[in-house]
């Protein structure tokens, strides 16, 4: 698979000057990790779940989350089990039969005690799984699900992966809020090796307090929560060699009903790239302040992002791409001759590359062109939006 694959060949080489690179759930995990993207969320009793996850895959979704937790209500797990056992062996006979290839899955349980009971019942369709969601993870909660999936993983001989969320009370609240962190550091560093990324529960830190964020406003703007995602970052996302990818947290909106303030959205963009029907489509679907969530995102140190909506989709991929003057600032940082620092002026004749300090954010950079790729230098956004929307 690969970001923008769902984009005929022409079409890809329009928009791209380097095309996003290939994958499979064989990957290096660290390459996996940041080619996550817009991770889709699904409950897991749709009946037509195996149809849904094909059709989603033909749009371009790359990850998805099947969910046993807080989607569905607890009298639906069992047959939601069920379910799944039957829709993952409907994708291995269309794997089988038809060459369909589905995204990289992940299922969200509820107990430790899931993990090894779906892998025993999947059998060899265990080889579509990409691994687990564990969620309300601390360092309590978090050590039997990734004692678990060490134990299914050898069960199975397939290599798992575990995807934390980070959404407990202790975590936001201020007095709890550092021994939390460094509980949850000490149980992913232990299983680090099958830990891809962690996630955050926005929705739940709002709930500890009563909140939920308007659609004119992002993440960053309800300070309480953006000060605990400051928190995870500085202590679980350092660049250093001992931080995990940490994803975005979710849009909950796909329609405005009323809104207060202006749109988030310049015209200029729009008007270059002949969308403005495209535009005024993003602002009556609340696209708009996902578009500027999704920027503060990668700002804060966060790539990816979980997803309630398909229509959110291609907004999160097209703004993972490089633009080629990102890519042209980070090909100078890193070359061989600048090993011992200094200061040079961008290609663009726009900026100051400091060899050093800008050192690892060009290396994050060509991780992310080479799973997202990096745009002709002729190609905004908006050129990857519109491609990227179904037709």
């Amino acid at each position: 698979m690969r970001h923008f694959g769902h984009l005929a060949p022409e079409v890809r080489q329009r928009l791209f000057h380097r095309e996003p690179c290939l994958f499979d759930t064989d990957s290096p995990a660290r390459l996996l990790a940041a080619a996550l993207g817009a991770t889709l969320y699904s409950p897991a009793t749709r009946p037509r779940l195996a149809d849904d996850i094909v059709k989603q895959a033909g749009r371009g979704v790359v990850s998805m989350v099947l969910c046993l937790e807080d989607s569905i209500g607890d009298e639906d797990v069992e047959a939601g089990e069920e379910n799944l056992v039957r829709q993952f062996a409907d994708l291995a006979g269309r794997r089988d039969t038809q060459g369909v290839e589905p995204p990289l899955l992940f299922i969200r349980v509820r107990t430790p005690e899931q993990i090894p009971d779906l892998v025993r019942r999947l059998g060899d369709d265990t080889a579509l799984l990409s691994g687990f969601v564990f969620p309300k993870f601390t360092e309590e909660r978090g050590i039997p699900f990734l004692e678990a999936l060490a134990g299914a993983e050898t069960a199975s001989g397939r290599r798992l992966f575990g995807m934390p969320v980070l959404e407990t009370p202790e975590l936001m609240y201020r007095e709890s809020r550092v021994d939390a962190l460094e509980g949850i550091a000490r149980a992913v560093d232990k299983y680090r090796s099958r830990v891809l990324a962690l996630r955050l529960g926005v929705t739940d830190f709002c709930s500890s307090y009563g909140l939920r964020r308007a659609p004119d406003m992002t993440a960053y703007d309800v300070q309480i929560v953006a000060s605990v995602i400051a928190d995870v970052v500085n202590m679980l996302g350092r660049a250093d060699g001992t931080g995990f990818t940490v994803t975005g947290p979710v849009w909950e909106y796909f329609r405005v009903p009323e809104r207060m303030f202006k749109p988030m959205l310049r015209h200029s963009p729009f008007l270059e790239g002949q969308a403005v029907e495209l535009r005024e489509k993003l602002i009556e679907h609340a696209m708009d302040g996902l578009l500027r969530e999704i920027s503060l995102d990668h700002a804060n140190g966060l790539l990816g992002k979980t997803c309630i909506h398909p229509s959110h989709v291609p907004a999160v991929h097209a703004l993972s791409v490089v633009s080629h003057e990102e890519y042209s600032d980070a090909a100078d940082i890193l070359r061989p001759e600048r090993g011992g620092g200094g200061v040079l002026r961008s290609q663009y004749t726009n900026k100051m590359n400091e060899v050093k300090p800008h050192r690892a954010w060009a290396v994050r950079t060509m991780l992310r062109a080479e799973v997202f790729g990096v745009a002709h230098e002729d190609v905004s956004f908006v050129d990857l939006l519109a491609a990227g929307i179904p037709g």
